[in-house]
């Protein structure tokens, strides 16, 4: 089916065409220029700003130019505190970032690979945003550097990148440099710009099949294919679609298949397939985009904010939310979003933006912007610079503290910064058919041709999110007729419109575009109201907890957060945040309508500058709660893993107060529930909580040894494991030390076995030792010490009591083993 056909049936389903060109004087009527369709789509090519060319297919919304969109309020805030902050003025900072001897805009230097590219594609464009003269100067330093430096076969950048794959050139780092140069053409129209990108990608059309497949750029091409489009729209040139064509066939396949579990990778590969269709224009394509998205969160995904469990990369068995989302994911997702917002016409994509840009993006650096984290998680209860070695996480290096992170963090304080203002510049859209589209919201102005090719500016007030109304002013030097389509989000079932001051009748369906087509004239306004209500969301592949949102804002437990700074200087600090109050609440809630559980509190006033901190927090919510004192923090103060909802408690109920995740550095938001019926569960404590745990060698997670989370089988991925990988044929234990000598007399063991998947095996044989003094011995009068697997492997042996445990195993030969469960009683 071609892309054309595909649109047309999704808009015929959606109960009706958008972009068909209505028009009509102030109406009552939905059937009189004022449409809800759940996909805008159109057939034609058309609109003011470089439309797709044949055959490409047409593009549904139009990014505006850079500079078009003026963002005002707490939007406007965020970026000036970037222009200060780490973005803005990380050469102060960052050692990779220094101008001279870099391979960036020096072609016989050696230095440079990422961290360039990826702070000047948010440096430009946050210049450009915001007009600042300092930071605009700096990025087009950098820019007409790059375009200088160019060789005559048409490569750009380090000298060392060239053949930097096995001598094939690493085309990764250009990818976002090729995003700031287009902005910067858009800003300026310097002529260099066009030539320079022709000869960049004829270089990358003459390399071997093979590159295409290699490194970081094998998995991240749609970012380039993105640029080339960009491109071809203002050229014509034919190579460019065969270019396409090459990268997709040679390039990882993400059409059928998960290509890579790392976040980042994920976060910009999964949208290749639907980018690759506007060429193919095979719906196929964006369903391929849409499994693998649905793919990754609907296993990792299971938590609010927007993000998945993929703390490096997401790991079969970890998807708690206690995992975290990496700084360059959030910021990656954001921009894929985009993408496919005005490639499809498709408002959920959009939803999806906001989610993160109101919930983790804020609560990824300090109120300052002048540090961050490199994962920010949806439970979290302390924030430190210890690394974390039971693999609660992937990486065993610190990810948590704020801090400017140059070498620790490296790439995520250099990319973070486009997130913001690439939000800005797609809070609108022009429209094939010659209109403007209202696809996120925040106080701005816009200016843009529209109708007859009328340049008009619409002013948009707003305090949403945390206000339910959008307020638009037009002005235009003539009436103009054009259609605007206004985003109706999924959360939202009941929006109204008003246009100056009239209602109108059409109903606005949630995850729709509610299109108002009409005669304009100067100062003519439009109101939208977007009611919010509490809602609560049950994730019941994540032990049936919950998260509470008000429209697009999802609500976390205010803890109260003591900030140290424990290294860094005044101007770029380095951050712990240390709890002081109680996290471990489950929240009672109504059965019936668990929504009628809260209290909305507002605050009076105006919504403060910056509302991403516990102070400034414009709405609080309240709800009962009661403490789960088994619910505690692992040995590394890392918040240890939800158990099954709802939960029993004999703790008084108590009022508990929620805030915005985004406010909250500290945060519980996946809840369990409080229950006392048949179906309320026990929460245990591990199995050990005054042990600690080691092993002659680890991988994967210690933690999971005594986490209690019974597994179905022994390749059961959905629990975790702790395994003695890589090594094989070795013998191998792990340990229990108790702070206090305990009586045992059982212990039992549950294998990990992947037979099938990998090379884990259960073990040839095991005993179990205890420490007498200072001395080793076996338990005695032991029976069978089991190795089925899929079931828990149970001895029994005389009582002992000891300060430590030993179970000692050895390995079959060549392979490795685990355990997914270790008891004690």
């Amino acid at each position: 089916m071609k892309r054309r056909d595909f649109l047309k049936l999704g808009l015929a389903t959606a109960g009706g065409a958008a972009l068909a060109g209505y028009s009509s004087k102030d109406t009552q009527s939905a059937t009189n220029g004022v449409k809800s369709v759940a996909v805008a789509g159109t057939d034609q090519a058309g609109g003011f700003y470089t439309p797709n060319r044949a055959p490409l297919a047409p593009s549904v919304f139009l990014k505006l130019p850079v500079g078009a969109v003026k963002p005002r309020g707490w939007l406007r805030h965020q970026l000036d505190l970037e222009v200060n902050g780490v973005c803005g003025r990380y050469p102060e900072v960052s050692d990779f970032l220094k101008y001279e001897g870099n391979g960036w805009v020096d072609p016989n230097a050696d230095d440079g690979w990422e961290e360039v590219t990826y702070w000047l594609r948010g440096l430009a464009d946050l210049g450009y945003v915001t007009g600042d003269a300092r930071v605009t100067a700096l990025a087009n330093k950098w820019i007409t550097g790059m375009i200088a430096s160019q060789q005559p076969d048409g490569w750009f950048g380090p000298r060392r990148a060239r053949t930097g794959l096995d001598g094939d050139p690493d085309f990764w780092p250009h990818m976002p440099a090729l995003y700031a140069i287009r902005s910067y053409h858009e800003v300026t129209g310097d002529p260099k710009v066009i030539p320079f990108l022709t000869k960049f990608f004829q270089f990358q059309s003459k390399q071997r099949p093979e590159t295409f497949g290699k490194s970081w750029a094998g998995v991240r091409w749609g970012d380039n294919i993105d640029s080339i489009y960009w491109l071809y729209n203002r050229t014509g040139d034919a190579f460019l679609i065969d270019l396409v064509k090459m990268i997709h066939e040679r390039s990882a396949d993400w059409t059928n298949t998960i290509a890579s579990l790392h976040n980042v990778n994920f976060a910009q590969g999964f949208r290749e397939p639907a980018q690759y269709g506007v060429i193919a224009q095979d719906g196929k394509f964006l369903s391929a985009t849409k499994q693998r998205y649905a793919e990754v969160m609907g296993e990792f995904g299971q938590m609010a904010g927007g993000g998945f469990a993929g703390d490096e990369n997401a790991r079969h068995g970890y998807g708690d939310p206690r995992q975290g989302f990496e700084t360059c994911g959030i910021a990656e997702y954001m921009l894929s979003f985009q993408i496919l917002t005005r490639q499809t016409g498709e408002p959920i994509w959009m939803d999806r933006c906001e989610e993160l840009a109101f919930n983790m993006l804020p609560a990824s650096y300090d109120p300052e912007q002048k540090s961050l984290h490199y994962i920010t998680t949806m439970n979290c209860v302390q924030i430190d610079n210890d690394n974390k070695t039971h693999q609660q996480y992937q990486n065993n290096f610190a990810m948590l503290a704020f801090q400017p992170g140059v070498h620790n963090y490296r790439c995520c304080p250099h990319n973070y910064g486009m997130a913001w203002p690439y939000y800005a510049e797609n809070l609108w859209h022009a429209t094939a058919d010659k209109g403007l589209a209202a696809n996120l919201y925040a106080a701005s102005d816009v200016t843009a041709k529209v109708g007859d090719g009328t340049s008009i500016t619409i002013a948009q007030t707003t305090e949403y999110p945390f206000g339910d109304t959008i307020h638009l002013a037009i002005k235009s030097p003539k009436t103009v007729s054009f259609p605007l389509y206004l985003r109706i989000p999924r959360w939202c079932s009941n929006a109204t419109v008003r246009v100056n001051g009239k209602p109108l009748a059409a109903k606005a369906a949630p995850n729709s575009y509610l299109i108002v087509d009409r005669e304009w004239k100067n100062n003519d306004t439009v109101a939208l109201h977007l009611p919010m209500k509490v809602s609560v969301r049950t994730w019941t592949k994540n032990k049936n907890s919950v998260s509470v949102d008000r429209g697009p804002i999802t609500y976390s437990l205010a803890i109260g957060e003591q900030w140290e700074k424990y290294a860094g200087t005044d101007q770029w600090p380095e951050y712990s945040v240390l709890p002081q109050t109680p996290w471990n609440y489950g929240l009672v809630l109504d059965k019936s309508n668990p929504a009628h559980s809260f209290d909305v509190a507002q605050k009076g006033g105006p919504v403060a500058a910056n509302p991403f901190t516990h102070e400034t927090s414009p709405i609080h919510l309240r709800v009962k709660a009661k403490k789960i004192p088994n619910w505690i923090a692992d040995s590394e103060k890392v918040v240890t893993p939800l158990q099954m909802s709802p939960v029993k408690s004999e703790e008084p109920t108590e009022t508990v107060t929620l805030i915005p995740m985004a406010a909250a550095r500290l945060r519980i938001t996946s809840f369990p529930t409080i229950g006392g019926g048949a179906d309320a569960h026990e929460w245990l404590t591990p199995v050990l909580p005054d042990t600690i745990a080691s092993a002659s060698h680890v991988n994967d997670s210690l933690d999971a040894l005594s986490d209690n989370m019974e597994p179905k089988q022994s390749y059961d991925m959905g629990v975790p494991r702790f395994t003695w990988w890589d090594h094989t044929g070795t013998q191998e234990w792990a340990q229990y030390d108790f702070r206090k000598p305990k009586t045992i007399s059982t212990a039992s063991a549950y294998w990990f076995d992947d037979t099938g998947h990998g090379e884990c095996r259960v073990p040839k044989s095991w005993r179990l030792l205890y420490k007498d003094g200072a001395s080793w011995k076996p338990v005695t009068g032991a029976s069978a010490y089991g190795v089925a697997p899929d079931k828990y492997n149970t001895v029994t042996f005389t009582p002992i009591t000891t300060s430590a445990l030993r179970l000692e195993v050895q390995l079959q030969d060549k392979v490795s083993g685990g355990l997914l469960e270790w008891k004690v009683g």
